[in-house]
């Protein structure tokens, strides 16, 4: 089932967070994915990036978890252990993605709170996912260039573009990508039926995009 553009905008041009979000509950319920009450909420986000093209650019997501601390002062203090000074952090992300649709390309950079580039690996529960990203590192991966010119991603040969490869993983097959490379540009695309995927990782804190003007945020409406 695939959705138009014009399904997730108002009148007004404005993203409208609402269809998308019932958008995403009716593809978990095509699953039959378990669907919580804390995804009934704002807990799921769903996000355009300012491009106004959410059927084929866009997502949604639940932070189930993303904690940070230092060894020494979380709890009760209890821990005075070699590592009582040291940051930790750790990330548990659900990442829904409509038939076709894709996340921005983008990078993961170590920010000033102290913490390293986020490192992830990605596991499909539901649906097919393509990876993209600037180095091989499972080994399975293909140049982007190969494929043909109707299947290779949006943005493709843009000077804004940086992603060289490509590799697919399964729900059925079960097999994970992993991102072995830090700070470097990555993104994923959904197939035809879309999918859900559990994001494992280190803290979640500062990312870029390669394209200029995307932002975490919505398309508002134009002003008259």
């Amino acid at each position: 089932m695939t959705s138009k553009n014009a399904d997730f905008y108002g009148a007004d041009s404005a993203f409208d967070p609402v269809k998308a979000k019932n958008a995403y509950i009716a593809m978990m319920e095509r699953f039959n994915y378990p669907i919580p009450d804390v995804l009934k909420g704002d807990d799921l986000w769903v996000c355009d990036f300012l491009q106004g093209n959410y059927s084929k650019l866009g997502m949604a997501g639940v932070f189930w978890t993303n904690a940070k601390g230092v060894y020494g002062e979380t709890g009760e203090g209890a821990y005075k252990g070699p590592y009582k000074e040291s940051s930790y952090g750790y990330l548990g992300h659900e990442i829904y993605l409509l038939p076709g649709q894709m996340l921005p390309e983008h990078r993961h950079i170590g920010g000033t709170e102290g913490y390293g580039p986020k490192m992830e690996a990605w596991h499909v529960r539901y649906g097919d996912v393509q990876f993209f990203g600037e180095h091989k590192g499972a080994g399975d991966e293909t140049p982007i260039s190969d494929m043909p010119a109707a299947e290779q991603p949006w943005g493709f040969g843009e000077d804004w573009f940086k992603s060289k490869y490509v590799a697919k993983r399964t729900a059925q097959s079960g097999k994970l990508y992993s991102l072995e490379d830090p700070e470097t540009w990555h993104f994923q695309r959904a197939g035809a039926n879309g999918a859900i995927v559990s994001e494992y990782a280190t803290y979640h804190n500062h990312v870029e995009f390669s394209k200029p003007g995307m932002e975490f945020d919505n398309t508002k409406a134009k002003e008259a």
